[in-house]
């Protein structure tokens, strides 16, 4: 039987709120918190998507979930959305999870691209923690801010994504120092890539398929990801726990350690990677990975269908079957 940490028990809960809970590492998260007794609250802004995600989770828990349909970008939802997990539930948890995944080259985005990144990542980061931190320091809770390995270091084709979640880092690290005295912890958690399913609701830009290609093949790859279920549990444990930060990924944390070292060597090998990425063949629409085909190599297939196996096998248990609303990575 697997240890899980638990938090103390209250009468009314202990409450906790997930944003992008309905599908991918989210709901994870929420199923780690329900089977530890919490009453769990997920939000997302697809509503059809967030009973299925909320009817699974009581099936397999029997823990009490409610869901809240909530765009993180608009300040006021958020505000009224943990207002009304506070009244009902009590506020002991939250995790700002909410996000949006953008591959493509730096010539086939714009700067609305970067602009949606920060609106929903960095900005719904923000809008959930000034928001709940009031109630959070009456319960002297806990706070998790999901950054990725990507915001430790500028990843090529993943710019927009990359600097999104640098500002979140930023944040996480600010707010622990800040909130500390209040009795509240704040949780930076950088993790690197997931088996969670995500390349189906990603989008992607520039030569699409070949794009969507390298991406699954990388998301899925056994020695670059990690069980999507697995990093769910530590990432709980660590807020929890209350720890400060928390890398998930032998190559996240390696990446981590030299680009600190030495981090104009990383830079210079990023550069190296980016050369053998797909070129864009000029500027469109994004496409969600459900959306995207093959790559036309059959090597390149090859590759894919391998590298990307696990993650299609996790589809249905994250609940990433249908393109819906950008949200939830």
């Amino acid at each position: 039987m697997t240890y899980r940490t638990r938090l103390p028990h209250r009468t009314r809960g202990p409450g906790a709120l997930v944003t992008g809970g309905s599908r991918g590492l989210g709901l994870f998260m929420a199923r780690q918190l329900a089977e530890r007794g919490c009453v769990v609250t997920i939000a997302a802004r697809d509503a059809d998507e967030l009973e299925r995600a909320a009817v699974r989770l009581r099936e397999e828990t029997g823990a009490t979930v409610h869901t809240a349909v909530c765009d993180v970008r608009d300040r006021a939802a958020v505000g009224a959305l943990v207002r009304e997990v506070h009244e009902r539930d009590g506020l002991d948890l939250v995790i700002a999870n909410a996000g949006v995944i953008q591959v493509a080259p730096v010539d086939a985005v714009d700067a609305a691209e970067f602009a949606d990144a920060m609106d929903t990542m960095f900005f719904g980061a923000l809008h959930t923690s000034l928001e709940a931190l009031p109630y959070l320091k009456r319960t002297r809770g806990r706070l998790g801010l999901i950054g990725s390995v990507g915001g430790l270091l500028g990843v090529p084709h993943l710019l927009p994504y990359s600097c999104a979640k640098a500002a979140v880092g930023a944040l996480a690290e600010g707010l622990h120092a800040e909130a500390a005295a209040s009795g509240v912890s704040v949780t930076a958690v950088h993790p690197g890539l997931m088996r969670t399913g995500s390349h189906r609701q990603a989008e992607f830009g520039g030569d699409v398929d070949a794009e969507f290609g390298w991406f699954s093949t990388a998301a899925g790859a056994p020695l670059l990801s990690m069980d999507a279920e697995r990093a769910a549990r530590r990432i709980v444990d660590a807020v929890i726990q209350r720890r400060a930060r928390l890398v998930l990924t032998a190559p996240a944390k390696a990446a981590q350690l030299v680009h600190g070292v030495a981090p104009g060597l990383t830079t210079r090998l990023s550069g190296v990677a980016a050369r053998l990425l797909p070129a864009a063949p000029g500027r469109g629409p994004l496409r969600q990975g459900a959306e995207a085909g093959e790559p036309r190599n059959p090597v390149a297939r090859l590759v894919r269908s391998w590298g990307s196996a696990r993650n299609d096998r996790v589809v249905d248990r994250a609940n990433q079957h249908e393109p819906g609303p950008r949200t939830s990575s």
